[in-house]
């Protein structure tokens, strides 16, 4: 990945509605979702997501594909994992010392919300 795409696609993501919708893509997983589920899932207006949609679009984050009459938005995971592979590319390198596990890509999962009992 050149810098300059680097730039553009983490600029994308520097809007609090396009991380939100980028978050939620991410977790649909290749499926997508249709505009209208994504516009009721995040409470946004149509307007307002198709304007998020657009910037993600452009940074190539995510993509889209005609399914009959629906439109659906699914991540680009290929540019998503060239982004983490720029920004860890050279982890470490003028450490003095290894770094061990640290510059290893992790996946931290965000707990996740208690359900109340009855």
């Amino acid at each position: 990945m050149k810098v300059n795409d680097a730039i553009a696609a983490l600029g994308a993501l520097a809007s609090e509605p396009r991380l939100a919708v980028y978050r939620l893509l991410v977790k649909r997983g290749p499926e997508g979702y249709t505009p209208s589920e994504l516009a009721q899932r995040l409470e946004l207006p149509a307007p307002t997501l198709s304007f998020h949609l657009k910037g993600l679009i452009q940074a190539e984050l995510v993509q889209s594909r005609r399914d009959g009459r629906n439109l659906y938005y699914s991540p680009n995971f290929r540019r998503m994992n060239l982004l983490v592979g720029f920004l860890t590319d050279n982890c470490c390198s003028l450490a003095d010392s290894d770094c061990g596990p640290s510059c290893q890509p992790q996946a931290v999962a965000a707990p996740k919300p208690r359900r109340k009992t009855a």
